[in-house]
């Protein structure tokens, strides 16, 4: 992206269940309303979007669910990583058919990868689809991470247009930020809450926000404040956000916290499907005292 370009906020949003576990895509795509009011993007299908616990048809039609709710009012990017390079390929050529705006692709889990390993695995999913292909690195989850050399090359490629960082640090935004400035045309999103600002200062294209969940307010105040260089709300919208983001995960996995302080402000979002977190009346008790102190006050 250039300088000239707007910064963006996505919202990794939920993905929405009713008591059996079923999908509720009702209740999605009002998830989907909620941040399009807000200003916010959509990343569908995401880590906070349990994609891990979705089978390949029920991302097809969470998908279409989304797009259909988001249609000429937000952009939409699917996180279409899987283990295996096969499997990826197949929902990235699925969801550039149904019609979104880029496909995100997390690193391989489970599967322990060489930077070649990397290298050729997305390279191969950018090869099969026309639409744009963003790298997703979050080594915390699957263990592999994407080395920044490893970046550069890939940044290369022609359809892979740039990564979001979730590796926790300032550090590894700012190596990634490195290679934006080599490659023109290659952008760096956000992944850390605490460091969205920080990151829009230093030339990120934008934010990729699970806590945006929460408040989405929040997440949309601190990139419509900076692109419109009013430094002073921006600042004041991060305080906000990372305190909240501090108080909330300091009581366990970030995003099954996260779900369940937004089910706590709004039951239909329903619970994530197991082994995540399972609800617990001490922990409720905690969030809903979080959500107290930030004016965010639950329902339930």
């Amino acid at each position: 992206m250039t300088s000239a370009e707007p910064r963006r906020a996505y919202v990794a949003t939920v993905t929405c269940f009713n008591d059996d576990e079923t999908l509720n895509l009702d209740q999605s795509r009002a998830q989907v309303r909620r941040q399009v009011e807000a200003g916010n993007d959509i990343l569908c299908a995401g880590t906070n979007g349990d994609f891990t616990a979705l089978l390949f048809d029920e991302k097809l039609s969470l998908i279409e669910a989304v797009l259909a709710e988001a249609a000429g009012r937000a952009r939409v990017m699917v996180n279409v990583g899987a283990p295996s390079t096969f499997e990826t390929v197949r929902l990235a050529r699925a969801a550039a058919d149904l019609g979104v705006d880029c496909v995100s692709v997390i690193t391989p889990y489970f599967i322990a990868c060489t930077q070649e390993g990397l290298r050729r695995h997305f390279e191969m999913v950018a090869d099969a689809v026309d639409v744009p292909v963003y790298l997703y690195d979050i080594p915390a989850r699957t263990q592999n991470h994407i080395e920044p050399d490893t970046a550069l090359t890939l940044a290369r490629h022609g359809n892979i247009c740039g990564i979001k960082d979730s590796g926790g640090s300032q550090k590894t935004l700012e190596e990634y930020l490195e290679v934006s400035r080599q490659v023109e045309g290659f952008g760096v999103w956000s992944g850390p809450d605490h460091l969205v600002l920080w990151a829009l200062k230093n030339g990120a294209a934008g934010a990729i926000s699970g806590l945006g969940n929460v408040a989405p307010h929040l997440l949309a105040g601190i990139v419509r404040a900076f692109n419109a260089g009013d430094m002073e709300a921006a600042e004041a919208a991060q305080a906000r956000f990372g305190a909240l983001r501090t108080d909330l995960y300091a009581l366990g996995y970030p995003p099954a916290v996260a779900k369940r302080a937004l089910y706590l402000t709004d039951p239909g979002v329903g619970a994530s499907r197991q082994p995540a977190l399972m609800p617990d009346a001490a922990q409720d008790a905690a969030i809903r005292d979080i959500l107290d102190r930030h004016d965010l006050a639950a329902t339930v």
